[in-house]
């Protein structure tokens, strides 16, 4: 009768501290570290993040590289969405709650019909290792590979080579490579940049969570600047030409 008694009392307070546990971390005030993740509830919204201009390194890291998600976000993210176009006829944010399931399987649509803002193509031999060296890809926020989207126009931007194979893919690779050997999710956003009323985005922000595991299998916040090296751009329109080097001082 003890013995039943003892058990009975133990699973109690065994019951009874795990519900003060589950108060205590679903009402506490987050940690530092978690503020930089979920911002404030209050306004709902993407807090907004100075990026420098840019000054020879073709990426950087913000927020301590931790995506800006809201705790809104990530009950509100399902499926795909993408932004409509502006009045400039300009690409928005595009975010998505990525699985391997939604990786495409069909044939893939033809683009070339479509343009871009900013949309100005020319060739770069012996600059642009690439054959034929257009200096300019039908660049996408959310990649093909990812979703199956192809010939969105709400998804393309005018980007360089240059962005879409040396600095974006590496970083889709990973969010790609994690899905595959997982079931989990991966909360995903990329939200190209302008200064004013240009035409070409000066670079795209890209921000990866996995939700399952809280980041711990995929976590960045990166920008990714639209350069090409040897390349000048004018942003405003698209017009490019070939670098020149500045002479040396007599």
């Amino acid at each position: 009768m003890k013995r039943t008694l003892l058990r009975t009392l133990v699973f109690f307070v065994v019951v009874l501290c795990a519900w003060f546990a589950v108060q205590y971390y679903r009402d506490r005030t987050p940690s530092e570290e978690e503020v930089q993740l979920f911002l404030s509830e209050e306004d709902g919204e993407k807090k907004a993040i100075a990026i420098p201009s840019y000054s020879g390194t073709p990426s950087i890291e913000l927020n301590g590289n931790v995506p800006a998600f809201t705790r809104e976000e990530i009950r509100r993210i399902r499926g795909e969405n993408y932004s409509p176009l502006d009045a400039l006829g300009r690409c928005g944010e595009a975010a998505a709650l990525l699985d391997r399931t939604m990786r495409p399987a069909g044939r893939r649509e033809e683009i070339t019909e479509i343009r871009p803002s900013g949309w100005r193509q020319k060739k770069y031999p012996g600059i642009i290792d690439a054959e034929p060296p257009y200096l300019y890809n039908r660049c996408h926020l959310i990649a093909y590979s990812m979703t199956g989207q192809n010939a969105n126009e709400c998804n393309l931007i005018t980007g360089t080579r240059y962005l879409n194979t040396e600095l974006m893919l590496p970083y889709e690779i990973k969010v790609l490579e994690y899905m595959d050997r997982t079931d989990n999710h991966v909360l995903y956003r990329v939200t190209p940049v302008y200064n004013d009323d240009e035409l070409v985005a000066r670079g795209v922000e890209m921000e990866a969570w996995s939700v399952e595991d809280e980041g711990r299998g995929v976590c960045f916040h990166v920008f990714f600047y639209n350069i090409q090296p040897g390349i000048e751009i004018d942003y405003s329109t698209g017009e490019s030409r070939e670098q020149q080097e500045i002479p040396a001082a007599a």
